[in-house]
């Protein structure tokens, strides 16, 4: 027997477990909209403005060594970071506060300190600057991108399912996007345009998986005349498991490689995405279906109307 029939001969009471699904959800999203209230975001500079200044070494060099130079001259807000390898290093810097050196003055005195430091010789690659006021407008877009998305997919579930269907997958969007944020706030990791578009990229996949899943219900639900709603979302979602599983095991397996192989640059993108395919194919059985579930759907309001052929009414339901 195959892995997809086992997958396919089970019978697991998914929405048996919603209240408890529901009751830890709900724990998790308060500790990340506390966290995200009271503590905030370590944003990067694409939303704090700055400036990024990429260095190459002709030698492997530690970080803390680079490190403890700008801060004993000047410069202990620096983040220093590989840049892919070991002599590869990404140094950002806060913006300048006003009456002190310009961005590009700050920028040779930084290049100017490290090359007398190392060893060997350092090359100069890269230097963006980022204003204050562009990273603001960054960050008011973004939120606005998200909001936008949300009310886009409301509508469009609404109108290709049924209304309760759509609450239940904007719950679900919402859910995994607070999930997701939450944790980059928890743990105080960086928050850029990178993972602002994992965010979005997380988005669409959760709604994908859902749609799934409710085109299996709305099938169910013409095909299966005797079941009841729960009885038959549970069996739309067993159908359902072994594309979920394959489908969310091979990207997790391209993102962890680009996680840990893939360098600092996208580390960020690539963690919200691990974090928002695995609380998405969560959300998509014990929120999304669950909400619509809660909402009272029931095999009317998906079979199709019944047709009146003069005058008379012709019922050719399934």
């Amino acid at each position: 027997m195959s892995h997809a029939q086992i997958l396919k001969a089970l019978d697991l009471d998914f929405m048996g477990k919603r209240h408890l699904a529901a009751a830890a959800s709900g724990v998790v999203l308060l500790l990340c909209l506390a966290s995200m209230v009271f503590r905030g975001f370590d944003f990067g500079l694409d939303f704090t403005g700055g400036t990024v200044i990429e260095l190459g070494y002709e030698e492997p060099v530690e970080i803390a060594d680079v490190s403890g130079t700008l801060a004993d001259n000047g410069f202990p807000e620096a983040i220093v970071q590989y840049f892919g390898s070991r002599t590869d290093i990404l140094i950002r810097l806060p913006p300048v506060a006003a009456g002190e050196a310009t961005s590009a003055q700050q920028s040779d005195r930084v290049v100017r300190l490290l090359s007398q430091a190392a060893t060997g010789g350092v090359e100069l690659r890269r230097v963006e600057f980022v204003g204050p006021q562009v990273g603001e407008e960054l960050r008011e877009q973004g939120g606005l991108a998200v909001l936008f998305a949300l009310i886009g997919i409301l509508i469009y579930v609404a109108f290709r399912f049924e209304w309760r269907f759509a609450l239940g997958a904007v719950a679900a969007l919402m859910h995994d996007v607070v999930f997701t944020v939450g944790m980059f706030s928890i743990f105080g990791l960086e928050f850029d345009l990178t993972v602002l578009a994992a965010v979005l990229a997380v988005i669409g996949y959760s709604l994908n998986d859902t749609i799934v899943i409710f085109d299996r219900i709305r099938e169910n639900f013409r095909k299966m005349r005797k079941g009841s709603v729960l009885e038959i979302c549970n069996r739309s979602v067993n159908q359902t498991l072994s594309r979920t599983i394959i489908t969310s095991g091979t990207t997790l397996l391209v993102l962890m490689a680009l996680y840990f192989l893939g360098g600092e640059a996208i580390a960020g993108f690539s963690l919200a995405l691990i974090i928002g395919v695995v609380i998405g194919t969560y959300s998509t059985i014990y929120i999304a279906t669950a909400m619509a579930v809660w909402l009272g759907v029931s095999k009317a309001d998906l079979l199709p109307a019944p047709v009146v052929k003069e005058g008379v009414v012709v019922d050719d339901r399934p």
